[in-house]
């Protein structure tokens, strides 16, 4: 069972805990379910809002649907900091600062109009969805690349290194080679060239004149396909090794629900044996361990006696 915050003096405070932070009760899913549609159409507001059309016939409508969300989703942070035992903790975590940005900008268009165009940032709420439909075993996946990402790191940025050197050399030649006849006024507009040209782009705005300008491109082009290999390639070898050893730490064992939602700040999404939250560092109640299957009599137990009636 869920903890609820300490101290809880009011029952309806354990309640409104149950509804906001947790996502097994039907109640819990009814309403990040509801909550995650609300996004959705705030920001869908927002997006149709910045098309001309859209926004001289409907703008005063919108504008009015926009002040209605913002309310809607102040009072939900308000409430959320309300039944939490540490306010000034959950204000402080990932979802915390992701709610406030999500209603601030709103109030900041009152001094700085336009400001609302911000808050698209309700978008990133959407990761809640990971809790709602029980995704949370995916976290596993995304800490495997992460920490393929931290081991190749060096590697990386000593390819980058090297990428931006062959791409500064590459602009200036293809600046003397051309020259600003063909459009390359300046080093830097070859600069930009080569970084267009090998990463595959091509926007065609800049396209060499001279039958050596074109061989030339011709070979950056190739080289650009080298260019993307290489740290895909890089990638993928540390991603399978980092893997192997996960699979190898988890064995066979069977798995572990994930831990509910910390008590003090309501931040989800942890590791299955995880005693402590990821955010303000206080402990998780430990979910129920799965149920063992019935014990097997022994291969070698005696059998039971034949029965006597005949």
């Amino acid at each position: 069972m869920v903890s609820m915050p300490t101290p809880a003096p009011y029952p309806v405070r354990r309640i409104l805990y149950e509804v906001i932070f947790e996502a097994r009760t039907p109640a819990g899913r009814a309403f990040d379910l509801a909550l995650i549609l609300a996004i959705l159409v705030s920001v869908g507001i927002i997006l149709l809002e910045s098309v001309h059309g859209f926004a001289q016939r409907y703008g005063e409508l919108f504008y009015w649907l926009e002040w209605g969300f913002t309310l809607l989703f102040t009072v939900e942070y308000l409430l959320r900091l309300w039944v939490v035992a540490r306010p000034g903790k959950y204000a402080r975590s990932f979802f915390g600062v992701v709610d406030l940005l999500a209603i601030l900008p709103m109030y900041l268009s009152l001094l700085l109009p336009g400001a609302q165009i911000f808050l698209v940032i309700r978008l990133v709420r959407i990761l809640r969805v990971f809790h709602v439909f029980n995704l949370a075993g995916y976290q596993g996946a995304a800490e495997t690349l992460a920490s393929a990402l931290r081991a190749t790191r060096f590697t990386l940025t000593v390819f980058f290194v090297g990428l931006v050197s062959l791409v500064v050399f590459l602009g200036t030649l293809m600046f003397l080679v051309e020259g600003p006849d063909s459009g390359f006024t300046s080093i830097p507009v070859g600069i930009y060239w080569a970084v267009v040209t090998v990463t595959t782009l091509g926007y065609g705005d800049l396209v060499p004149q001279t039958t050596l300008g074109r061989g030339l491109t011709s070979g950056i082009v190739l080289l650009g396909y080298w260019a993307l290999a290489v740290p895909v390639a890089i990638v993928s070898v540390e991603l399978s090794r980092a893997t192997r050893m996960t699979r190898g730490r988890e064995g066979r064992q069977p798995p572990r629900a994930a831990p509910p939602p910390c008590p003090a700040c309501g931040a989800e999404g942890h590791q299955a044996d995880a005693l402590h939250c990821r955010m303000c560092g206080g402990p998780l109640s430990s979910p129920e361990p799965p149920p063992e299957s019935p014990a097997r009599p022994p291969t070698d137990a005696p059998a039971e006696p034949p029965s006597t009636f005949r």
